[in-house]
């Protein structure tokens, strides 16, 4: 049965029984209560109809529900003539039903946006002219012209001066980004400046977007641990509600009395309360760039204990950057790195285009390098502004120029250092790392005050390097030298302190991912087998996406057992009031509309849930 045929029969369910309570209202209160009968039985039927359906295929499956409690009150309702009380029953446990699908639908709203971002061409530059193309056409190197307003429909760089961009679909930053030329672009992110050129780096179907959709289709397919534990234990609370009606009628010889008890017994709020409280967190961990895949995960992340953190692209940002820059001759820093940004536009190495970057975020206008040579692996040498330059490894540096002092002392752990000569002279080394993420001891601060009571950091990385990086950071352990099958392992021995979260963004990250109870991608630049093994993905990539993922979860966990315990100890209290004649059929059906409702509504707060823990955000 599709998602829409539901919600529409949801909706008529409801229109009839509220049709059928009314009506007959009107006629009980123009004095034919022989006919207010027929309609209020005629708007009962139909909704008593499609919940026996749905019981026969629940028990087809296996599965024993709450709704057995409806169908029960609404039967014996009709069977001893207490028509209006089965018409309230019926209004309440369609009206409940139809909330539930309102709430979901709401909920999927913001999921089902990105599903109709997704663009269907896209607009290639070709031998100097403009084609429209075809998604599946792209190949990685087009360059795509990407219009005001239009949806990037690829990962990419910015080929153009700059670009203006709104991720918010993505990733929940109201404000549009601007890009600079080499940076990189999330497919799904909408131009909000000018027209900009876009050289893809992936096909469509392997792109950010086209793995976000997949995960999102799954997301909305999931039903969460509480809501089976609900299934579960449903076939004891129609025991339990069974006997008490029974009692009633055997204590009393009233079978009104039975009638009664049952109706306050429908619908169990548990059966309300906990998807739509679920439901409304995925959405709104969405909202602020966490896609969770699903129910069962979010609830499961709401009582993480032990958080174990990846290293390289996770708790570091994955790409070489200058640290510091080490001057010789009377050279500024400025003047070392503009000589060798220049030379380096020759390179397409990664340390070399890091430091062309940061040249560019100094606001250094690059001359064109003439005379150029690069020995792969090792160095450039060519000519900037007339003079001779040289920029490389030491070892490579001292053999191009003889200058012994190219060695440097200044090399740390994990740091590559790049020598830079001119004219024979040694100017000055620049010291790159992989460097911490901003804000990272901020990010474990924030996990200590959401309750995660051990923090340990796991990388393949040697030991030296691995502890210069944590160095004055809140971690309970650092584990290195690990291969992917220790990482496993180690997930599965810290298993014994509490459910464990995996953080990560490499394929070698993919099976320890998979083997905690929630694995976590950096799904921006991470690897799809991350991605696909995870139960989590930050669309952005920021590690502090981690603190409002994880309060939204608890707080959506804890609002679904606020509306349980409420509704069912307001339904229990009615129950045994209506076992003592306290309540009638109508009176207690009554009450029972007002408690479902109530949790109903309650729940729905997760839509709202604005995380506290946004503070210190990484921009």
């Amino acid at each position: 049965m599709s998602v829409l045929f539901h919600d529409r029969l949801n909706l008529a369910l409801l229109g009839l029984s509220l049709f059928g309570l009314i009506g007959g209202l009107f006629l009980l209160l123009t004095g034919q209560p022989d006919f207010a009968k027929i309609v209020w039985t005629t708007g009962v039927l139909p909704v008593l109809a499609a919940l026996c359906l749905e019981i026969v295929r629940s028990l087809i499956k296996g599965e024993v529900g709450l709704d057995v409690v409806a169908a029960l009150s609404m039967s014996a309702a009709l069977l001893f003539g207490e028509t209006l009380a089965a018409a309230v029953v019926a209004l309440m446990y369609s009206g409940g039903t139809f909330l539930e699908s309102f709430a979901q639908g709401r909920a999927r709203r913001e999921m089902s946006d990105l599903l109709a971002r997704v663009p269907r061409t896209a607009t290639r530059h070709c031998n100097g002219a403009l084609d429209e193309v075809p998604l599946d056409d792209i190949v990685a190197g087009d360059l795509l012209l990407i219009r005001q307003g239009d949806v990037a429909p690829v990962d990419g760089t910015v080929d153009s001066p700059s670009a203006l961009l709104d991720q918010s679909a993505l990733t929940g930053e109201s404000m549009p980004v601007r890009l600079a030329k080499g940076q990189d672009v999330m497919s799904g992110s909408t131009n909000a400046g000018e027209a900009f050129d876009l050289r893809a780096t992936r096909r469509a179907a392997d792109s950010t977007y086209a793995g976000i959709v997949r995960l999102v289709e799954a997301a909305q397919e999931s039903k969460a641990p509480m809501a089976r534990l609900a299934d579960r234990y449903s076939l004891v609370f129609l025991i339990v509600t069974v006997v008490l009606a029974t009692a009633a009628w055997w204590l009393t010889g009233d079978p009104i009395r039975a009638v009664a008890v049952l109706v306050v017994a429908t619908p169990c709020p548990l059966i309300l309360a906990v998807p739509v409280a679920l439901v409304a967190g995925l959405s709104r961990a969405a909202h602020y760039g966490v896609l969770i895949k699903g129910a069962k995960p979010l609830e499961a992340l709401a009582r993480i204990n032990t958080l174990i953190l990846d290293k390289t692209g996770t708790l570091t940002d994955g790409r070489p950057q200058i640290v510091s820059i080490d001057t010789r001759g009377g050279m500024s820093e400025d003047e070392v790195l503009y000589f060798a940004a220049a030379l380096d536009q020759a390179s397409k190495h990664p340390i070399a285009q890091a430091i062309i970057a940061a040249a560019h975020a100094r606001g250094s206008t690059l001359p064109v390098p003439q005379n150029l040579v690069e020995t792969p692996g090792e160095g450039v040498t060519g000519t900037v502004d007339g003079l001779k330059v040289v920029v490389g490894g030491t070892g490579f540096v001292g053999a191009q120029t003889g200058v012994a002092e190219a060695q440097s002392s200044i090399v740390e752990a994990g740091s590559v250092v790049v020598a830079v000569a001119v004219d024979g002279q040694l100017v000055g080394h620049l010291v790159m790392a992989d460097a911490l993420r901003r804000g990272t001891a901020g990010l474990l601060a924030g996990l200590r005050r959401l309750r995660v009571r051990r923090i340990l950091l796991a990388t393949g990385d040697r030991r030296a390097v691995a502890e210069a990086v944590t160095k004055g950071l809140d971690l309970d352990a650092v584990r290195s030298e690990l291969t992917p099958d220790q990482k496993v392992l180690l997930v599965l021995t810290e298993r014994k302190n509490g459910p464990v979260m995996m953080v990560g963004d490499g394929v070698n990250d993919a099976p320890a991912l998979a083997a905690a109870d929630i694995g976590v991608a950096m799904g921006a630049r991470g690897a799809a087998a991350s991605a696909e093994a995870a139960d989590v993905v930050l669309l952005v990539d920021h590690l502090n996406r981690l603190l409002p993922g994880i309060e939204i979860a608890q707080r959506s966990r804890r609002i679904a057992i606020e509306s349980v315990v409420a509704g069912i100890g307001l339904s229990i209290v009615g129950m045994f009031a209506a076992a003592f004649g306290y309540l009638t059929p109508v009176q207690g059906a009554l009450l029972q509309e007002v408690i479902d409702v109530a949790v109903i509504l309650n729940a729905l707060r997760a839509l709202r849930i604005v995380p506290g823990q946004l503070d210190g955000q990484e921009e």
